[in-house]
């Protein structure tokens, strides 16, 4: 059965690959995505995959997915709530699932950073336990060496970085002083249960900027941009989607800007 998904999700990035280059040469800007697996619990919050996706295609852009070619950290019963070690499962396939089979893995991503005009990072605890360790060493994590590549490529050509929800914590850990958001700094832990992160990056050397759910830190210096989503924890879908949204439509506002 697993070398039958894995043709199937071969088959498929051949096609990606082939749709990729010929989005290349168009007007319509061409945004990498990064997931982190399939799930909020061990890796892509899948509302906020779906929101970054379907913005990024309202906007008139045209977004292509990576996810790195590696075993999640853990899997999570989702339906429990509880960690399942009957087996073990790999990010790529994993977000293939997301995909709907367009993927590519982040290597290709590493190796071809100019094809796109910027890159965004979901979020979910994928982000925090696959493409970085936040999750078990916090403000002590490192990032996986692709992303940080990635981040680092981006960076460099003064690209848009978007990150949502802890995503932003990569940026925090990679980029010395960044500007970012994770949320509210906020007593309230039931509408504000993650604050332990913004106290982590602010430890890492970030700046962070309280901001409620529908809004966005634009980091103008490093071309950052990231918003709390489900940082605020009983945030509704379309208040999730409407955030989010903001955060796409800024950034491809300041790529057309710039061409």
């Amino acid at each position: 059965m697993l070398k039958s998904v894995k043709v199937i999700l071969c088959s498929s990035a051949v096609k990606y690959q082939f749709a990729v280059s010929c989005y290349s040469s168009k007007a319509c800007p061409s945004i990498a995505v990064v997931l982190s697996g399939c799930g909020v619990n061990d890796g892509t919050e899948i509302h906020e995959a779906s929101a970054v996706l379907s913005h990024i295609t309202r906007n008139r852009a045209v977004p292509h997915m990576f996810a790195p070619d590696i075993p999640q950290a853990d899997i999570i019963n989702h339906l429990e709530c509880k960690p399942d070690t009957t087996h073990c499962r790999n990010v790529l396939v994993e977000s293939a699932r997301i995909a709907r089979g367009q993927i590519l893995p982040l290597s290709e991503l590493v190796r071809n950073p100019e094809q796109y005009d910027a890159v965004v990072f979901p979020g979910g605890f994928g982000a925090a336990k696959n493409l970085c360790d936040f999750a078990v060493k916090g403000a002590e994590c490192s990032v996986l060496p692709d992303v940080k590549e990635v981040i680092q490529q981006f960076h460099g050509c003064k690209k848009p970085i978007g990150l949502t929800c802890i995503a932003p914590i990569l940026a925090a850990r990679i980029l010395c002083g960044v500007n970012i958001t994770l949320g509210q700094n906020s007593c309230d832990e039931e509408k504000w249960p993650y604050r332990d992160a913004i106290k982590a990056a602010e430890q890492m050397g970030a700046i962070v900027e309280n901001k409620d759910v529908n809004e966005t830190t634009f980091d103008r210096k490093n071309s950052v941009f990231s918003t709390p989503a489900y940082m605020y924890g009983p945030a509704q879908f379309h208040e999730v989607d409407d955030g989010i949204g903001g955060m796409i439509k800024y950034m491809l506002l300041c790529i057309r800007d710039k061409s």
